[in-house]
């Protein structure tokens, strides 16, 4: 049975709280495509019967686009869920960081002896080459400089064609971590797109204080398949080594490509040829070292 840490999922209870993302009418279609079969609570009961062919030592919940007006409160209710079902291990928080009540909200994040990071998804352009993004803001960048000082680090979510900007936020912050989430997303699949991906992808492996979550890489259309992942996989651990590399679900939301463990077991069959400790180092002790996860 495969032990792991999921690096990337996410408890949510549309029925109960608002997410504009599952809640409004009419929001766009996710980039998986049609993403109504997610509108429905995913809470621990739920995950555990995902997981149940998995030995699972731990978890990250990650923010999962709630209120924005109440970022703190999806803590809240992160806490009620741990105290009842002892998930998950830790969490990540969702952070504005260009709004004027930035340092508010991530002190009060901070308290929270559970959240590791925060990430807030900066404004990008729906293709490469227009206007700068959102990580050039001098309002944003005042937020993220007050990460470090309160022990928190920074979950980058943004299409590769914007990793030149975050290429010097992680220069000039260099004790603050960023971890990329979704391996870059790598969404054209074309020779092309690949090689420009990896590029800029490149930039950011250079940075020491960078980390990677190996997730969400599905494609809209498709079924999981080890052939078009397997380049993608080990690539990002060619970039950045297995040191500062890690697996996670995305789910509930991949469940809209595949199974828990249909994910899992692909993840496992694209660095067979690692050794032992590697990929332990991967599926669990990288995680637990940057997430700061008891044993």
């Amino acid at each position: 049975m495969l032990a792991l840490i999921d690096t990337h999922h996410h408890f949510l209870d549309p029925e109960a709280h608002y997410y504009p993302w599952l809640n409004d009418a009419g929001f766009p279609p996710h980039r998986y495509g049609d993403h109504s079969a997610l509108k429905r609570p995913y809470l621990p009961a739920d995950y555990r019967r995902d997981t149940a062919g998995i030995n699972l030592l731990g978890s990250v919940h990650v923010e999962a686009e709630w209120n924005p007006k109440d970022p703190v409160g999806e803590m809240r209710f992160i806490a009620s869920l741990r105290e009842q079902c002892g998930l998950p291990s830790v969490a990540v928080g969702q952070a504005w960081l260009h709004q004027p009540d930035a340092a508010g909200t991530l002190e009060e994040l901070a308290a929270f002896d559970f959240v590791r990071g925060v990430r807030q998804k900066p404004r990008a352009n729906l293709a490469p080459g227009g206007p700068p993004g959102g990580m050039t803001d001098g309002a944003w960048l005042q937020g993220y400089a007050r990460l470090e000082p309160l022990g928190l680090h920074y979950e980058l979510q943004t299409p590769w064609w914007h990793l030149h900007e975050a290429v010097r936020v992680a220069a000039a912050f260099p004790q603050t971590r960023i971890v990329i989430n979704h391996a870059g997303m790598p969404s054209d699949r074309s020779e092309e797109g690949l090689r420009a991906w990896r590029t800029a992808l490149a930039g950011m492996a250079a940075q020491p204080n960078v980390a990677i979550k190996i997730s969400g890489i599905g494609e809209a259309g498709y079924q999981w398949r080890l052939d078009a992942n397997r380049r993608v996989v080990l690539e990002v651990i060619e970039l950045f080594g297995v040191d500062r590399c890690m697996f996670g679900s995305n789910f509930p939301v991949d469940s809209l490509c595949a199974s828990y463990e249909a994910i899992f077991e692909g993840f496992a069959a694209c660095v067979a040829d690692l050794s032992a400790q590697e990929r332990a180092q991967l599926f669990v002790e990288n995680a637990r070292r940057i997430y700061r996860i008891a044993a």
